[in-house]
């Protein structure tokens, strides 16, 4: 998909609308969406829908957010038990082909696909795997033999309509490790990134049915809460250290149930009244992994409304950034109430945009991520007109990992350079290129305001080849006399600019 001359993510020169912004626009901001694919909520629309139909969706959800400026997705390529591209370990998705175990006809790897788009737009691709759900519904008849459902059914535990691997099973933890290893080893993902199901959600008067299990294998003295939580720190620690051990710049990060526990059964927890918590009910401490250095960025899933009595937008947002360490914060909003939620806030259109703002002047968020990518492309232009005009009118690169030093801070890239046919043309020398990303553009009419502290100056943002030449229109120097040329490596992190005069 990489391309030779690329003449791709022009910026407009004009300015001045960054200064009506209430908010300056950060350099270094996530922004986010999930692509979620159970039951082609998001994508494929249809599992019988053709392959370029497929494709042309997927697309138009790319392009879609790439115009409102977003550096990244997060699509979910293990949904329950099964797999958007080719594993030795799960079967292909029904939700991709419509018949689980079987793959895409004419066949083709879509995983491998959808990160060459997402790249081709500068956008990260972060792949969203579901661990512990291992069926949607009871229609078991569906699964394909290769299912874990019929490999390993001592694995299973039924719960409610779904039936769920055991997390206290050391075998389950190792297979459900080797799954992410094995996208980590065999695709160029940014990150992979877990949701908010570990324990499922609890249901009133059953049980989850691990008392086996935590007999045979929890440590003396040790409850049955602790070692439900010990379990699933267990496979954040191990599922951390195969994603650094491969691919040290692929990013691990989590999005969590929004309420880590009420202050009425802690008074370190927040001041909200929430049915079930992620620490007490789902048994995920996502303070410890935090703490532990397991994650490089944690999205709490903060769906309420900015003043809800029960669990406050506001409040929720608060705590996690009093509470929050040795990780980037972002926060994930909840777009798919607007104007279809019994809360009536959602009915105001400046709600969302409130969020936004709101974690914008919070200097502990570094960002924010949106469920679900179709939540904004249909009837919500009013909506989208604010988040246009007001926050995402710039470009913002994605923040930078706390878990990884900067070793690219005083490195300037040399180039080879020449104008020809309206084309700058640029190469990289082969030893200069392992590892770069994307080059970075920057103009300006004199040297005083050519500053790299913010995007209003960035003009270009371009995916690198193999082979280091990539080319733009010379068109955007009208009235330029300056060009910063930078480069964003593996790890995100910026080189120094090397100055261009020009004539």
């Amino acid at each position: 998909m990489q391309k030779i001359i690329i003449l791709i993510f022009l910026i407009p020169l004009t300015s001045c609308s960054v200064f009506k912004a209430p908010i300056p626009t950060p350099k270094h901001e996530f922004r986010g969406v999930w692509i979620a694919t159970v039951a082609n909520i998001d994508w494929p629309k249809s599992s019988l829908d053709n392959i370029e139909k497929q494709k042309q969706d997927y697309l138009e959800i790319l392009d879609f957010y790439k115009e409102l400026n977003f550096n990244a997705v997060i699509v979910q390529i293990r949904a329950a038990g099964d797999a958007f591209y080719p594993s030795q370990y799960a079967p292909w998705s029904r939700f991709l082909t419509g018949n689980e175990g079987v793959a895409p006809e004419p066949y083709y790897d879509p995983l491998q696909w959808m990160i060459e788009e997402a790249h081709d737009r500068g956008m990260e691709f972060h792949a969203w795997l579901n661990p512990y759900r291992a069926t949607f519904d009871e229609k078991l008849e569906i699964l394909s033999q290769d299912h874990d459902y019929n490999q390993h059914p001592d694995w299973m535990l039924k719960y409610g309509k779904k039936y769920y691997y055991n997390p206290g099973l050391p075998e389950v933890q190792q297979h459900l490790t080797n799954i992410m290893g094995e996208v980590v080893a065999n695709y160029d993902v940014d990150a992979v990134h877990f949701d908010d199901y570990f324990y499922p959600y609890k249901i009133t008067d059953e049980a989850f049915k691990d008392t086996e299990t935590y007999t045979k294998y929890a440590l003396p003295q040790q409850s049955l809460e602790d070692w439900r939580r010990s379990n699933i720190d267990s496979l954040v620690h191990k599922v951390h250290k195969t994603i650094k051990s491969k691919k040290p710049w692929v990013q691990f990060g989590i999005s969590p149930f929004g309420v880590w526990k009420n202050n009425s059964t802690d008074p370190r927890g927040s001041d909200t009244k929430a049915g079930q918590t992620t620490y007490e009910d789902l048994y995920a401490d996502p303070l410890l992994w935090m703490e532990k250095g397991w994650l490089d960025y944690l999205v709490p899933q903060v769906y309420w409304s900015m003043d809800l009595p029960v669990a406050s937008h506001k409040k929720i947002v608060d705590w996690w950034s009093k509470n929050s360490m040795n990780t980037n914060l972002y926060i994930g909003n909840g777009p798919y109430k607007i104007r279809n939620n019994s809360d009536k806030a959602w009915e105001n259109k400046k709600e969302l945009p409130n969020q936004l703002r709101f974690a914008r002047e919070d200097k502990n968020v570094a960002g924010n991520v949106f469920f679900s990518a179709k939540s904004l492309m249909s009837n919500k232009e009013d909506v989208l007109k604010i988040l246009k005009k007001k926050y995402y009118q710039n470009i913002a690169l994605p923040p930078t990992s706390p878990l990884q030093k900067n070793g690219f801070q005083n490195v300037i890239i040399e180039t080879q350079f020449q104008e020809k046919d309206g084309l700058l043309h640029f190469s990289i020398p082969s030893k200069e290129r392992q590892n770069l990303r994307y080059a970075l553009v920057y103009l300006a009419k004199k040297e005083s305001k050519l500053t790299l502290e913010n995007t209003d100056k960035l003009v270009a943002k371009i995916p690198l080849s193999e082979s280091g030449n990539f080319s733009f229109d010379s068109s955007v120097f009208k009235g330029k006399k300056l060009l910063a040329l930078t480069f964003i490596n593996n790890l995100g992190q910026e080189s120094k600019p090397k100055i261009i005069s020009l004539n």
